[in-house]
């Protein structure tokens, strides 16, 4: 995902509760949901950051050299002032942009369905 694009804020503002568990109906379950979404995002900023970074790095046996690289530095700080994960998963939920499910709920509906028949 290109998180260039994403138009998330990178503060955090207060959110009307009942908008957000409109969906599931749970807090907790729509907490869970941005919660997994944000590690995913989490994890493959992480996982990018490191791919850019070990273009730079050297790998030089004497310890006391070390180098002060721009184009690390640059990209560091790039990273830094992205929005956070939450703050992009949350903005995803909001604009109905995660898919999620629930299978002891979808379970429990057709127990309930065979039940009526």
């Amino acid at each position: 995902m290109d998180y260039k694009k994403v138009k998330a804020d990178s503060t955090t503002n207060p959110r009307n509760l009942e908008a957000l568990v409109s969906d599931t109906g749970n807090i907790y379950e729509t907490l869970m949901i941005l919660a997994k979404r944000a590690n995913q995002i989490s994890s493959e900023m992480k996982e990018e950051l490191n791919q850019k970074l070990q273009e730079f790095a050297s790998y030089t046996d004497n310890l006391e050299e070390v180098f002060e690289n721009r184009e690390q530095i640059e990209i560091s700080k790039y990273y830094e002032r992205l929005p956070k994960a939450t703050l992009i998963a949350l903005q995803e939920y909001v604009e109905k942009q995660i898919y999620s499910r629930n299978p002891a709920k979808e379970s429990r509906n057709k127990e309930k369905e065979l039940l009526e028949e």
